[in-house]
């Protein structure tokens, strides 16, 4: 884990760019396959939303793949752990609901929310920070080590004439200024929050004041108080028929809305989530553990990440994998190798974001034009990473399809 924090402070946005320009002629890859049928060299990282479940409904392959990776015992086969960039809820309800949706116990530290990597980005704890999203936002903050936090109501309350889109929410009267609410000292972007109007006005009014939202400033500052920011997923799918909003649009609005105010561009002093190193690097750890729990010495070597979205998930799987080639070729040179997993493989289903073309699709673009980027502006666009190793239509073919590559019984 120690090494984990280190890497959150060595892997700022502007990185997550090079790396992306990097790894663009990923392709061609191989993976190698596992042996006869023993101690698990592989693990599986899941999404959530659209590869298990659509809303609260579980999607029927999802139980199909699970009655193949669980025991008649009730234990998982090979190490897996949920990697979704939902966050508007605590770890460990989620692992309580899909422990139900999937017939056996999943345990909290087998679910990876979006900013549960935010817990190693420890410089921040002691700082009092503004947090925006929805939910038990104050316990997961909390949960995440920052002791410090205010919400987007608080600040509200201590200041109503700040919030005046909604005019049935106006103060009637003009309170008396302030001057006794501590400056804030961050923000902490945890997902979408319900009045988006009323979260993009405060948190600019936070950034723009440096921290004391009660004043005005001659200029803003800049660079601004940090921001760290968790799930870049412009798009998610529920049961909608059509992807809905995801906390990736409320950042683009707050982006836009900051560059054309100030004229700079707003940083981030930390993005977690799908499609971050980070995220993958702390789904990794959480394998190891695992695997280390269950008794299973071989280490996992082999890692499958199944997912629906290609922008967060396959663009994901397909950057850690050439960061696990560059730290393999770093330890041929000498270099200390900083993982065990030597592959990534990204695994496309067809039953959420990602839809296959069919016979009544629209052809190319005319003038050759590229499809539109539903990528965040800090990962830049890499075609070749958002192409997944394998595209299949559902979790449960997934599992059958990395079983058979890793020589593993498919009962």
């Amino acid at each position: 884990m120690a090494a984990l924090r280190e890497a959150a402070a060595r892997w700022a946005p502007g990185l997550w760019r090079r790396a992306a320009r990097a790894a663009a002629g990923l392709g061609g890859r191989r993976f190698g396959s596992g042996g006869a049928q023993g101690p698990p060299t592989f693990g599986f990282l899941l999404d959530i939303d659209g590869v298990l479940v659509r809303g609260h409904s579980i999607i029927p392959a999802a139980r199909e793949a699970f009655r193949r990776l669980v025991s008649p015992q009730g234990q998982l086969r090979v190490p897996v752990v949920f990697v979704t960039n939902a966050g508007n809820m605590l770890q460990h309800s989620r692992a309580r609901e899909l422990s139900a949706l999937l017939g056996f116990q999943v345990e909290p530290d087998q679910v990876i929310l979006a900013h549960s990597p935010m817990k190693l980005f420890s410089q921040h704890h002691e700082r009092r920070l503004l947090v925006s999203g929805q939910g038990p936002l104050v316990e997961n903050a909390r949960a995440l080590g920052f002791k410090h936090v205010v919400t987007v109501d608080e600040l509200r309350a201590a200041f109503p004439v700040l919030d005046m889109v909604d005019l049935e929410r106006r103060p009637k009267t003009t309170p008396l200024p302030r001057n006794d609410f501590p400056a804030i000292e961050g923000v902490l972007l945890l997902g979408e929050p319900v009045r988006w109007e009323t979260s993009l006005q405060l948190i600019m009014d936070v950034l723009l004041s440096d921290g004391n939202p009660g004043t005005s400033l001659a200029s803003a500052p800049y660079p601004h108080l940090p921001v760290l920011a968790s799930n870049v997923d412009l798009l998610w799918m529920a049961e909608a028929k059509m992807p809905r909003f995801g906390h990736g649009t409320f950042l683009l609005c707050l982006e836009a809305i900051y560059r054309k105010v100030t004229g700079r561009e707003l940083r981030y002093e930390g993005l977690t989530g799908k499609p971050s190193i980070l995220t993958y690097r702390y789904a990794e750890d959480l394998l190891r553990r695992q695997a280390a729990r269950r008794g299973w010495a071989a280490p996992i070597r082999n890692l499958y990440a199944v997912g629906d979205n290609p922008m967060s998930d396959v663009y994901g799987a397909n950057l850690f994998h050439r960061y696990l080639q560059r730290g393999r070729e770093g330890a041929e040179e000498g270099k200390p190798r900083p993982l065990a997993a030597q592959s990534c493989v990204s695994i496309l289903v067809c039953t959420g974001v990602y839809r296959p073309p069919g016979p009544g699709s629209p052809g190319p673009a005319q003038g050759g034009e590229e499809p539109p980027f539903h990528g965040h502006r800090d990962f830049g666009l890499s075609p070749g990473l958002m192409e997944a190793s394998h595209v299949v239509s559902d979790v449960h073919e997934a599992v059958r399809l990395v079983f058979q590559k890793e020589g593993w019984a498919l009962e």
